[in-house]
């Protein structure tokens, strides 16, 4: 069985995903709409607290959108 992760970690993850979305201007897609709700669920986390971490890690979760990931450090 995998490591549990953490919250930061979740945040992370969905930022990033809804960053690819919004860096295409495609939050309003069928895809985004379907995938998105249940990211949110299945880590049991909500978009407020995504919206959150962005604004407090915007430069490491565009980066990561863009398809160059952060070297690992603290997140």
């Amino acid at each position: 069985m995998g490591k549990a992760k953490g919250l930061k970690d979740k945040l992370y993850g969905a930022a990033v995903l809804k960053m690819s979305f919004r860096l295409r201007g495609d939050e309003e897609s069928p895809a985004f709409r379907f995938v998105y709700p249940g990211v949110l669920r299945d880590l049991e986390i909500e978009d407020d607290a995504v919206e959150k971490y962005i604004e407090e890690n915007r430069e490491a979760v565009e980066k990561a959108a863009r398809g160059s990931t952060p070297p690992m450090g603290p997140r």
